[in-house]
């Protein structure tokens, strides 16, 4: 019976544009380091909190966070498409343990996921992977969103109940650091946004030439021909200053709005790891065996990647 993370920064980017230099290496060699401590802790059961990205969680019915028992992948981004390999019975058995902990979570036996989740899924398990996910949608771009005490108590209460489960559970936390893509939000959205924001459900072609659009924009960035939203190097360490220290106490004050304006449109999507740590805390002491960082300016984000367990 023991707790892990593996925490994990997704980018459309990755895998898709050179940022220059050694820093796709080291980002590579980071990620190994993590699959090697994936490997070692061989886990029972597989956890992962990620955002959507307004492809697979909508307006038509958007909740704080939701666990999925049932699962598809969109495919975007040379992410897994079609059906998810979820460990359903468990799923199910932890929205039971959560909901009983006071924490008001929802569970789709049809849950669309997208990059979001996929990609850190992808990159540290692999396309071949064999072990059942459960994944759970936190949002973090559909606003308005929770106060931050609440994801740190939804991450606990997880923790809690995993802990319950007497087996090896990984948390797989998924989520960009400081970057600020446009996203849109539905008060200033125009007709035809807040149609896409209820009800999307692109043809592949079309899925595709956004997708295009959205890496040829990123790589106009890497080449100097495109400006960009500068990165918060000093805020991404804050925050990961504040998982390695293992006290999650300061995540109560931070300010919805503040986050915005020092981490990007963004920077919500560090509510994933957020939860992942909350719900290791919930075993004791924990340190991180793996902890990496890059200010990568030619993707206009920060990324990171880590791995923590008990001490």
């Amino acid at each position: 019976m023991s707790l892990a993370v593996a925490a994990l920064s997704h980018a459309p980017s990755f895998g898709n544009v050179d940022p220059g230099g050694t820093t796709l290496d080291e980002i590579e060699a980071g990620i190994q380091e993590v699959r090697a401590f994936i490997e070692h802790f061989d886990p029972e059961v597989i956890v992962v909190f990620g955002p959507d990205h307004l492809n697979g969680q909508l307006y038509s019915n958007i909740a704080p966070w939701v666990i999925g028992a049932q699962a598809e992948g969109v495919g975007d981004y040379g992410t897994t498409e079609g059906h998810i390999n979820v460990d359903g019975e468990t799923a199910r058995q932890l929205h039971a343990a959560v909901l009983a902990q006071g924490i008001d979570i929802a569970r789709s036996e049809r849950m669309t996921v997208d990059h979001g989740v996929m990609q850190p899924v992808d990159f540290l398990l692999g396309k071949d992977n064999t072990r059942p996910i459960i994944p759970v949608f936190v949002n973090a771009i559909a606003h308005p969103l929770t106060p931050m005490k609440r994801v740190r108590e939804m991450g606990e209460a997880f923790g809690k109940a995993a802990l319950q489960l007497g087996k090896r559970v990984l948390f797989i936390a998924s989520g960009g650091i400081s970057h600020s893509p446009p996203i849109p939000r539905w008060e200033s959205a125009p007709a035809e946004v807040k149609a896409r924001l209820v009800s999307y459900a692109p043809t592949c072609e079309e899925r595709r030439a956004r997708e295009k659009a959205i890496v040829d924009g990123i790589q106009k960035i890497a080449d100097g021909k495109a400006p960009s939203s500068p990165l918060n190097e000093a805020w991404d360490n804050l925050l990961l200053d504040t998982f390695r220290s293992g006290d999650l106490s300061p995540v109560d004050s931070w300010d919805n709005e503040q986050f915005l304006i020092d981490g990007g449109s963004a920077a919500h999507e560090m509510r994933s790891w957020i939860a992942a740590y909350a719900a290791l805390s919930m075993a004791g002491k924990y340190k991180l065996p793996v902890d990496r960082y890059w200010a990568v300016k030619t993707w206009g984000a920060g990324f990171a990647v880590q791995a923590g367990c008990v001490a």
